[in-house]
């Protein structure tokens, strides 16, 4: 299986610094979100620049596992949705440059900027607003060669695998993948049962996951707090073992892990492959 990390944890670099980088942290594999990953990058994407990025990270033999163009589809700022909706289009129109077919991101929350939760991401008017912006997505990318990849979250409008698969079945597309991050749908009410969500998500969407988030963490004071991979509650033995099994094409990203830690994690997954 392929491992690889989101770049922008590795740090923000030049353009011309970035492949060099990635490679001296011993992954050639990144999910790359241009504007957290480059210092030199400027909104909007275009041809040119796409051609640029990527020709730069191929001297390094760098593979981009998905872009994120990450925006939040029920923003009350319509501009800054509209622009991440244009946003998300152009990397869709140009994944194929960066030698990539997938384009991710979450959906959303009624508290804007923060992504934290709110009682109105679980009303009916908030999945309308959620399906609304990814037809539009789903329909533009039937135009490249590209996917839209989806990730749930437990404080966002898509909070469970059930509320994802009533999304994949409403979008009616071929064109939807999916990002399994186990913590994101994780709160301290139910984080005992990680193995058990971890399965209904390959059970629901196994033919669908080109990505799995890792992540692990501990409980302090009551909340769920990131550590590196093998240091915490998750049950990675299981998680990897059942991983191979179903969806051995997956990538594995190792995300939110910085410094030191990423040599010990990405070694610890290792020795479970």
């Amino acid at each position: 299986m392929k491992i690889g990390i989101r770049a922008h944890d590795i740090g923000k670099f030049s353009t011309a610094d970035l492949g060099v980088r990635i490679v001296d942290s011993q992954i050639n594999i990144i999910q790359l979100v241009l504007n957290k990953a480059l210092l030199d990058y400027e909104m909007p994407l275009d041809q040119e620049k796409a051609k640029t990025i990527a020709i730069s990270l191929s001297k390094s033999d760098v593979e981009i596992a998905m872009l994120g163009a990450y925006f939040n589809p029920i923003h009350s700022d319509q501009a800054k949705l509209h622009r991440g909706i244009e946003n998300f289009k152009n990397h869709l129109k140009y994944a194929q440059i960066f030698g990539t077919k997938y384009v991710g991101t979450e959906t959303g929350s009624y508290n804007d900027d923060q992504w934290t939760f709110n009682p109105l991401n679980k009303s009916e008017k908030a999945y309308q607003g959620v399906l609304k912006v990814f037809k539009q997505l789903t329909d533009f990318s039937e135009s490249t060669t590209s996917y839209v990849a989806i990730e749930g979250a437990y404080n966002h409008v898509i909070s469970t695998p059930e509320k994802l698969l009533q999304l994949i079945n409403d979008l009616k597309s071929e064109r939807v993948k999916i990002i399994v991050d186990i913590y994101n749908f994780l709160s301290i009410d139910n984080h005992f049962n990680h193995v058990k969500i971890f399965d209904q998500c390959l059970e629901l969407f196994s033919d669908k996951i080109v990505i799995f988030h890792l992540k692990d963490y501990i409980v302090k004071d009551n909340k769920l707090i990131q550590v590196a991979l093998g240091d915490g509650l998750m049950n990675y033995p299981y998680i990897i073992k059942k991983i191979e099994e179903k969806c051995p094409n997956a990538y594995l990203i190792l995300e939110g892990i910085t410094g030191i830690d990423i040599k010990r994690s990405l070694n610890f997954i290792k020795n479970l492959l």
